[in-house]
């Protein structure tokens, strides 16, 4: 069983240029040809930054994919029958048959807005477990998110992929906690240095995915089709399950 899978941090449709455009940030999903799409920095009805759109549901209707969303922050609404709430979410062209939201809440006082979406896919016949997430600049609290992932994978039953925007560099100390007993995709195949950050001049690598040592890692690759739709770029991973 072969598939492709793509984390993108889609800064809220805004592109380089300052300007909100959902279809573009469509355009590359659909060209990256991806089956199952961990995003970070999607809007829900948030603010009029992104005109309040509900930016998953738009999406997955625009892509004809199921999709999934874990508010990191919920906002006040004067309408109590909408929420607004900015998070991850997950595209995918395989039933998502579960999902659910742990907030990353771990010290009382602090809101700083962080979470992980932890969802289960029917992948034809074999069920995978997919975990995205945008992970805290805040060095202690990072270590806190790290740490909370890591202690689950005892209890995932199924093939696991975490993705997201990690905020770490590859080899510090917290890359090497999620390396454990997880694979860093780019490692395994990509070429380069796996860039991702910022999307018109990328210096750094943010964004990752790390799969269970059950998947293979056929090829991992950045991609650079309208790099000017987001401030990030998208990291893609064709894996197979035996």
């Amino acid at each position: 069983m072969e598939f492709k899978v793509m984390t993108y941090n889609i800064h809220h449709g805004e592109g380089t240029d300052d300007r909100i455009d959902l279809n573009r940030i469509a355009e590359v999903i659909d060209q990256s040809g991806a089956d199952i799409i961990g995003l970070t920095e999607v809007d829900k009805h948030y603010s009029k930054r992104s005109h309040y759109k509900n930016q998953i549901a738009w999406l997955a209707k625009e892509l004809d994919m199921d999709y999934a969303f874990a508010p990191s922050l919920t906002l006040k609404s004067g309408d109590a029958s909408t929420a607004r709430q900015y998070g991850n979410a997950l595209l995918s062209r395989y039933p998502i048959t579960a999902d659910k939201t742990y907030p990353f809440d771990f010290i009382s006082g602090i809101v700083e807005g962080r979470s992980l979406l932890d969802a289960t896919i029917q992948l034809d016949k074999k069920i995978v477990q997919i975990n995205v997430t945008h992970l805290s600049l805040h060095p202690f609290l990072h270590h806190l998110q790290t740490s909370h992932m890591v202690n689950k994978l005892d209890k995932c039953l199924h093939p696991l992929i975490i993705m997201g925007d990690f905020n770490m560099k590859p080899e510090s100390r917290r890359w090497n906690k999620m390396t454990e007993d997880l694979q860093d995709v780019w490692k395994m195949t990509g070429n380069g240095k796996g860039f991702t950050y910022p999307s018109d001049n990328p210096r750094s690598r943010l964004d990752y995915i790390f799969v269970a040592p059950s998947i293979d890692v056929v090829q991992a690759e950045v991609e650079t089709h309208l790099p000017e739709a987001s401030d990030h770029l998208p990291v893609k991973a064709h894996l197979r399950i035996s």
